[in-house]
């Protein structure tokens, strides 16, 4: 398995988030290939992949590094972490999510944030093994 950064669209790219979305949430839609295309080009976007040689370097997993300066530094966020269920087991979320924190270092970020909901108790337990601590905090959203 390797994680790789995907640089530029194509239509691998594009079959390959027709199967992963809908695996990391069921009201999401699948993005377009203008949508996948914006996020690859977005200086605050960096969309990681697991890519596995042994199948012609089908994309079997990805995430997104959210990378952005604040006032009080540059500061990094990990979301839509997602691995095909077929290859769920074998350690790819876990390359994933340490080649992201990597990148986020190297990108100068003082901290790399996430949210797993309670009952993704496999993907807790991932967090928790990379060195990622539970923070005392509430999370808000408004929904537009």
């Amino acid at each position: 398995m390797e994680i790789v950064e995907i640089k530029e669209m194509s239509q691998a790219v594009l079959d390959a988030f027709t199967v992963l979305v809908p695996q990391l949430s069921s009201s999401a839609k699948i993005p377009t290939w203008d949508e996948l295309e914006d996020l690859i080009q977005s200086r605050a976007s960096i969309l990681l992949a697991a890519v596995d040689p042994d199948q012609n370097n089908k994309i079997v997993g990805s995430l997104t590094l959210a990378v952005f300066r604040l006032p009080t530094g540059v500061r990094s966020w990990i979301e839509d972490v997602v691995v095909d269920e077929q290859m769920r087991g074998r350690g790819v979320g876990e390359m994933l999510v340490r080649a992201a924190v990597d990148r986020a270092r190297a990108e100068g970020a003082k901290t790399v944030d996430l949210t797993s909901r309670p009952s993704r108790e496999a993907a807790n337990r991932l967090y928790r093994r990379c060195g990622f601590e539970p923070r005392e905090t509430n999370i808000y959203r408004f929904t537009i």
